[in-house]
């Protein structure tokens, strides 16, 4: 394994991602603290801030807090409506941006990335995180920051950009460490979540220190697999590349507003929520053989799958969603208050190597129902747009179903139809 004598490894974060783009879009926003919600409603004391500028920070507040408590810490936020296409274009933009300066190596998420440096760029990290946030600001806008880290590996890099955040730069060279990491908790590494903190603990390691000194393969004895060793590597400023990953579901969940949490409105929402998990499936080239129908409720929840026949249409999807309601039904209250609903499509499989039984190979109406879908999704694609549906197509307020944008996964303007 190698172990890098230089720079290699370049992490970018952008700062208050979505209420910085929502302050370079919005002038009256620009210096203000705002907070990010995800929908419109009249009852905004029920939901939360997703998102807050560094302004509300500077006051206390933090990313998914109530939005009560947000105004308690901060009397004059200014509450925003999530706008997710915004975001996805904003996103685009950065990176041909940053891509005219230095090839982009991985996108992890919608404000994070990761990039490769060549001999020149590692010999003077200075001088390319100038030209990164210089460009940015020119042609995108001085309102979107960034924060930057440079170490030998991506685990280190990444690391190093949380240091001196809002719109920082860190250098960490391997002839300087472990120096750097020495006094950061152990809860700053990234893939050290609450609970792994806990069995550290339980181990004896209770800091960077301890931590580091470590065997391997006692770190995977602790995390219960590889990954606890390959982090010891990382640690240590070893060259350690990203295990590859692959597909296993699609889904979409939605908090329901006030006025849409009865079973009716949230069965609604479901069809809505597969239509579009189903499209995009379809979109990669997969077909699925489970569905899973999820509702929290005040005081509980519910939950169900039913097995399919890998498909991929809609009719074969939103035919299996129907029984699954049929089942929640009969389980819950009319009166549930159902405060969140979620599908998701799993057990999937490329498309071309699906085996299907003798039966539903010469199924003439499956084979109908996907030529409709493929013909629907064709009309969708040319003219741009949401032209054509199967059944209805009910949005709740808010707008944007289906078009969250996850950690690792960023919309496509087609999510948005």
């Amino acid at each position: 394994m190698r172990k890098p004598e230089t720079l290699e490894s370049l992490y970018l974060d952008f700062d208050g991602f979505f209420a910085s783009v929502m302050q370079q879009a919005m002038p009256s926003l620009r210096g203000r603290p705002v907070g990010i919600i995800p929908f419109e409603t009249d009852a905004a004391d029920s939901t939360v801030v997703i998102a807050c500028s560094k302004e509300a920070k500077a006051r206390g507040c933090n990313n998914v807090m109530p939005v009560p408590e947000a105004r308690r810490l901060c009397p004059d936020i200014l509450l925003v409506t999530q706008r997710p296409d915004l975001f996805r274009r904003a996103h685009n933009t950065l990176l041909n941006e940053i891509s005219c300066e230095i090839p982009i190596e991985t996108v992890k998420s919608i404000d994070e990335l990761a990039c490769r440096l060549d001999p020149k760029d590692a010999r003077k990290p200075e001088d390319l995180a100038r030209r990164l946030k210089t460009r940015i600001a020119a042609n995108v806008g001085p309102y979107i920051t960034c924060s930057i880290g440079f170490a030998a590996n991506r685990l280190l890099a990444k690391t190093a950009c949380k240091i001196d955040k809002p719109n920082g730069v860190t250098i960490w060279r391997p002839e300087d460490m472990p120096g750097p990491l020495l006094p950061l908790p152990i809860s700053e590494i990234s893939g050290i979540g609450h609970r792994l903190e806990i069995r550290l603990m339980r181990a004896g390691i209770t800091d960077m220190a301890a931590l580091l000194a470590t065997q391997p393969k006692q770190l995977r004895k602790l995390w219960g697999n590889v990954n606890g060793e390959r982090m010891w590597y990382a640690l240590h400023g070893y060259d350690i590349k990203a295990l590859p990953t692959s597909r296993g579901m699609y889904g979409h969940g939605r908090v329901l507003p006030p006025d849409w949490r009865n079973p009716e409105k949230a069965e609604s929402c479901s069809r809505l929520l597969l239509t579009k998990a189903a499209r995009r499936m379809r979109r990669d080239g997969y077909n699925a053989r489970k569905l899973w129908l999820w509702l929290d409720m005040r005081g509980g929840g519910w939950f169900g799958e039913h097995t399919l026949p890998s498909v991929h249409d809609d009719h074969a999807c939103l035919d299996a969603l129907r029984i699954l309601w049929q089942r929640a039904h009969a389980r819950i209250s009319r009166r549930a208050s159902i405060i969140r609903v979620g599908v998701t499509l799993l057990d999937i499989t490329p498309s071309e190597h699906r085996q299907l039984d003798l039966l539903m190979d010469d199924d003439r109406d499956c084979q109908r129902w996907e030529a409709i879908t493929d013909t629907i999704d064709g009309l969708n694609a040319k003219f741009g747009k949401r032209v054509v549906t199967m059944g209805p197509w009910t949005v709740p307020p808010g707008g944007f179903t289906g078009g969250k944008i996850a950690f690792t996964r960023i919309p496509s303007a087609e999510d948005f139809w």
